[in-house]
């Protein structure tokens, strides 16, 4: 093994109220579940600032602009604390349904409310339940955002996200076969670094309970989810020498005690290991950007 080059780091998606009201069809949302994301924005928060703030952590914290206005109290110790704060939404809007008229509206909007609050443009995106669209790419190079945080394409390696060129044709069995049989077209980077979402590095699905609402749990052990997590890192750390680590939370998921406790055991053993930096993804971005730690080309699709 060469010299160990690891840059982790934590994203933090403080959805609040704003993930629960977004119920997408105007329908009235449970009060209680309101409750949850007000914990979330004061008493998760809380929590995970004196987390971040034990062990010299700086994050970057994925913000809905509703966030902003409706607790900027609470926010203003995320801005005071030098946390790096990026866009996520408004209400945490499921951008794969909005227009492209809304999808512009909505991040022109954030944009406003995020700069406004911190005195500057945020960096960083990521897309409210990983939820994208054809248009994401493009609008976030027209509004001059450095990263994104919302594809899959790798899941330790820092890369250029593909472009708006880059297409597929969906299987419609309504139609002939020959309208479906192509190939998709070639990848071709765009200007925005992206650091990679992960779903197994995300704490909502395993320990977030959500009835009636398909693919959460809430009730899993915190040690089997740490043992996910770790085993990703041990690997990560095997197998590379240059790698990135970034996980995604949440205040009213990882601020629950048992799960600070998980988190407390996390930062501890990377710690142990040579070569790791604990840092914001903008920072992770423009450390890719200025070459200073490799990533990744993404390859694949054809000439048509």
């Amino acid at each position: 093994m060469g010299k160990k080059r690891v840059l982790a780091g934590y994203g933090v998606d403080v959805d609040a109220v704003s993930g629960w009201i977004n119920t997408q069809d105007g329908s009235a949302q449970n009060s209680t579940n309101v409750s949850r994301g007000i914990f979330g924005a004061t008493v998760g928060l809380d929590r995970l600032l004196k987390l971040f703030d034990k062990h010299d952590i700086k994050a970057t914290f994925f913000t809905p602009a509703h966030t902003v206005e409706s607790f900027p109290k609470q926010m203003s110790k995320v801005k005071d604390a030098g946390h790096e704060i990026g866009l996520h939404g408004y209400t945490h809007e499921h951008i794969s349904k909005l227009s492209a008229s809304q999808q512009r509206d909505v991040l022109a909007k954030s944009v406003d409310v995020l700069t406004a609050f911190t005195g500057k443009k945020p960096q960083g995106y990521t897309a409210p339940a990983w939820d994208t669209s054809k248009e994401l790419i493009p609008l976030l190079e027209e509004f001059g955002i450095l990263h994104d945080h919302s594809f899959m394409h790798h899941d330790l390696q820092p890369y250029f996200a593909p472009g708006a060129s880059h297409q597929w044709i969906e299987t419609d069995i309504k139609k002939e076969a020959e309208t479906w049989m192509k190939p998709m077209t070639k990848i071709r980077p765009s200007k925005i670094v992206e650091i990679p979402a992960n779903w197994h590095v995300d704490d909502w699905p395993p320990l977030q309970p959500t009835p009636g609402r398909a693919g959460t749990n809430g009730y899993v052990s915190t040690h089997e989810v740490e043992r996910l997590w770790l085993e990703q890192f041990d690997y990560a750390y095997e197998e590379y020498d240059s790698f990135i680590f970034p996980m995604s939370i949440h205040p009213q998921v990882s601020g629950k005690p048992q799960v600070i406790k998980m988190h407390e055991r996390i930062i501890n053993y990377i710690n142990k290991h040579e070569g790791v930096e604990w840092m914001p993804f903008g920072n992770m971005a423009r450390e890719f950007l200025e070459g200073r730690i490799e990533g990744v080309e993404i390859e694949g699709g054809a000439e048509v």
